[in-house]
Parts: structure tokens; sequence; C-alpha cells
């Protein structure tokens, strides 16, 4: 049907152009790629001799041992409202190895159970990213906020 405008999928891309012929290409479930149409263009080149400018055998790069100076570094003590929070890192390889809660609030049930569940997963979180950059712990935001500055502060010393 010439002159129909039906949805053309090339290369996972849908367009309402007829193809270079006038007519539209037949409708399918599956996009079609450049290997089944004989009107997708390619830009893909094959590789032609050796991209690499230099004639001999590369050097390996040292493998990076971590942002931060091995130790034990104690962060300063934060308000978190219903207590302090206080931290100390343990770096080891420059990597930020664990973090231990020196003080945390646990003077009433709820400090408890807030705190045993926020603790570890901003420890966790932390190790994960090797930052004190971590996400606020939904229910627990003036210990995270707590958490992150007394982790930022031990970690400035471990720099």
């Amino acid at each position: 049907m010439k002159g129909n405008s039906q949805p053309v999928i090339v290369g996972g891309q849908t367009s309402n152009s007829p193809t270079p012929s006038g007519s539209t290409a037949p409708q399918s479930s599956q996009p079609t790629t450049p290997a089944q149409s004989s009107n997708a263009n390619s830009t893909t080149q094959a590789p032609t001799g050796n991209p690499s400018t230099s004639s001999g055998p590369t050097a390996s790069t040292p493998k990076q041992q971590g942002q931060y100076k091995d130790g034990s570094y104690t962060g300063s003590v934060q308000d978190a409202f219903y207590g302090n929070i206080q931290v100390k890192a343990v770096v080891s390889g420059g990597r930020i190895t664990d973090v231990i809660f020196l003080q945390y609030p646990n003077d009433n049930r709820t400090s408890q159970y807030v705190n045993s569940i926020a603790d570890p997963m901003l420890k966790q979180e932390a190790i994960q990213v090797q930052s004190a950059q971590v996400d606020i712990v939904s229910g627990a935001s003036a210990s995270s906020q707590a958490f992150q500055a007394s982790l930022a502060d031990a970690l400035t010393q471990a720099r």
C-alpha cells in the first residue's frame, strides 16, 4: 500500500516514515536488525590493523591501594537527637574494612530498635561505597546524619 505510513522498526527504534522504496516494512514483534533488513544502514566497520600505536609490550598498571591511610580513626561525637553517635573507621589496604559504633542512642526501646536496624545498614553501605556519603535510613534520619558526620570526620583523618 503506497502512501500508508506504518511504524517501521529499524535498529530497535520506531519511526513513521516509509522505507526508501515507498512501501512500508512488514510489521513484526521483533525489532529488525541490520542483518535482517536490506534497508537498514549500518555504520559499523570492521577493525583494520592494530589499534595500538605502541610497538612493544604494554606495562601493567600498578594496582591502586585505596584512598585512605591504614589504621583506625575515631570520628567526632555527633548529636542524633535521642543520643550521641560516634564511630571508628578501620582502614586496611587503603579501604574502609569496618565501621565500629562507639556510641549510639540506646536509652529507650525505640532508640534500641531503630539503631538495631539502621546501624548495620549504615555500616554496610559505608564499606560498600568507601565513603561517608551514605543514604539516609528512613525512620532514622537523625542517626543517619550523625553517622555521616562522625564517619566523615574519621575519614578526613585517614586521608
